[in-house]
Parts: C-alpha cells; structure tokens; sequence
C-alpha cells in the first residue's frame, strides 16, 4: 500500500518520509515547496507539487498513486503569525484539511494519521498532561489544530476512516545534519541564531513557580516522532482495527529553558550568559506530556534525550548556516 504524506518535504515531513522508507513502507510526499526542501526527501520517493487545498489535484493523486493510507502534515504552525492572520490559518490549516478529508472519502482511503500540537492544551496547570487534559487552546493556531482533531474524527466516523491524532510537544534535533530544521521558529534554532549573531540567548521570565524560575518545556526528538508516525500507520494497518485514537507525542520529562540554554552552551562551546526579559503572554510554567497512552496503544516510547537532540540540531545548523 502507499502512503501520501503531506508537507514530506518538510522539517518533520522528511523525516515522517525517511522512518517510513527505512521502515519498507511505500511513500509518496506532497507539499508546495512554501517552507519545504525537494532536497530532504530520501532518493527515490517521488513529490507532487502542489497544495491540500487543491481538490481536484487530490482526487488525481489519490487515484494514480493507490492511496490506502494519509499521514497529514502540511499545515501553517507559528503562532505568533496566527494571531496576526487568523483567518489565513483557519482557512488553509482547516480548509486544507476538508478537502484532503474529502478527497480520501471519495478515493476509499481507510487510514488516516493527522499531524495536532500539544497547543490544543492551552495553559493547564498539571504536572503532566494526559489526553483527557481539558483543551483550552491559547491562539488561532492551536485553534486550528484541536477543530482539525474534531474534524478528522467526524470524518472518519462517517466515511469509515480509521484515524489517529499525534499531538506533538516540542521538536528538535535532526535524524542527520541534511534533514536539520532550517527555519529560526522553535527555541533550539532560535537560540542557535542568537549564538551566531553574537547575540546572547534570551529567557523571557526567570520568575515562575518551577525549580530555577524558567519555564519548563517537554521535548521530543524529531526523529522519536518519525516513529510515533510509523507506529500510527502499523495501528492502522493491524487487522480489524477501526475507530479513532488521539494521543501525546513527548518523552515525559521536563526540561527549563535555563537548562536548555546550558546544555547548548556545553554543545557549542558558547557560554555566554543569558539575558533575562519580561514574561511573555501565553507561556505555561510548565507543560510536559504523559506517554503513556503512546506506550500502551501504539507501543512507542522514545529513545533520544535532549543531549542528542541538541548535538544533531547544532551539526545540522552548522550545515546549513556555515558556522
């Protein structure tokens, strides 16, 4: 059976595309090249240019290429733009979706895997955020995320459709340095970019109530979630299975932003004390997922701690960024 991951020429797309190859899965990548790289994708899956928001290029896509199974990625994912444009993101995050849900009814696709954010949480005060967490997204984006979860569930019971929703913490790290995250958009690079501009990293709020004072953040390495998507395609193509399943993709420990920024100073070599700024609107103490659930129905626990994520994304960033 092949496999249509959307956004595969992306960060995380690439990598979906790279697990899954490995893995002896048959994979095909859409994506509009907006934020994604041809250059990512293993040699030998074939890309189709193009967008989720193009009914009848789906319908085409679906057809030619037998199409049992979706893995959605292709989506807008910054929130501070969200908030300054929500109504491009609900209408290509959402619309995108409702016409690649459409497309997959029609064409009789049975499995579905869609791409959601631990953003669909908002600001819960918990020590660990399990599924049944209240969602109370905080932006237009995690918005757009937790309705895509509705959404994909509605479809699915109606079409048939077998589904699961990732609902991803914080990405880092790279599977090797060519796959690395090129945008300056999640604290890793950005504190790489800060480094590099001789600037110093910054901590926005160094007063909140967890050990050091700095918030505290659950990260997972990008290659872990590659996995997490294999696991939800193995679900998906057991005998028998139907229904729907939504659950955290994370490591289940927390990391400070304080402790981050000393594990990249020790990476780097590059030491320079942080400068502290006011808190930033939004930002939870702490947020770190329960894995649980991941272990329990999908079988996947991650393997890669924050040393690795940090070593592999600083040899990625040197790569592209030539330091």
């Amino acid at each position: 059976m092949t496999w249509l991951i959307t956004g595969g020429a992306g960060y995380i797309g690439a990598h979906v595309a790279k697990v899954m190859t490995d893995a002896g899965e048959q994979v095909l990548a859409l994506d509009d090249l907006s934020t994604g790289v041809r250059g990512r994708l293993p040699e030998g899956i074939p890309l189709v240019q193009g967008s989720a928001l193009d009914g009848d290029l789906l319908k085409r896509v679906l057809a030619e290429h037998t199409v049992a199974g979706i893995v959605h990625l292709a989506a807008r994912k910054q929130v501070g733009e969200s908030v300054a444009q929500p109504t491009r993101y609900y209408q290509d995050n959402l619309g995108g979706l409702a016409t690649l849900l459409e497309a997959a009814a029609g064409a009789g696709v049975q499995r579905f895997v869609f791409s959601s954010s631990a953003a669909v949480y908002g600001n819960p005060d918990v020590d660990l955020i399990t599924e049944d967490t209240a969602c109370a997204p905080m932006s237009p984006y995690g918005e757009t995320k937790l309705a895509g979860e509705w959404l994909v569930r509605a479809a699915g019971r109606a079409h048939g459709i077998a589904t699961v929703c990732l609902r991803y913490f914080n990405v880092a790290g790279a599977a090797e340095p060519a796959l690395a995250d090129t945008g300056v958009f999640n604290v890793v690079p950005m504190i790489f970019d800060r480094l590099t501009r001789d600037e110093p990293p910054r901590i926005f709020g160094d007063d909140y109530p967890t050990p050091d004072g700095t918030c505290v953040r659950d990260y997972i390495h990008v290659a872990d979630l590659g996995d997490a998507h294999l696991a939800a395609a193995r679900r998906l193509t057991a005998e028998g299975v139907s229904g729907d399943l939504t659950v955290n993709i994370g490591r289940g420990e927390g990391v400070s932003v304080r402790e981050l920024i000393t594990l990249i100073g020790e990476v780097t070599g590059d030491r320079r004390p942080a400068l502290v700024e006011p808190r930033r609107p939004g930002d939870a103490p702490r947020a770190v997922a329960s894995a649980a659930l991941a272990a329990r129905e999908l079988g996947w626990t991650a393997r890669r701690g924050v040393p690795e994520m940090v070593e592999s994304a600083w040899a990625g960033w040197r790569l592209h960024h030539g330091r």
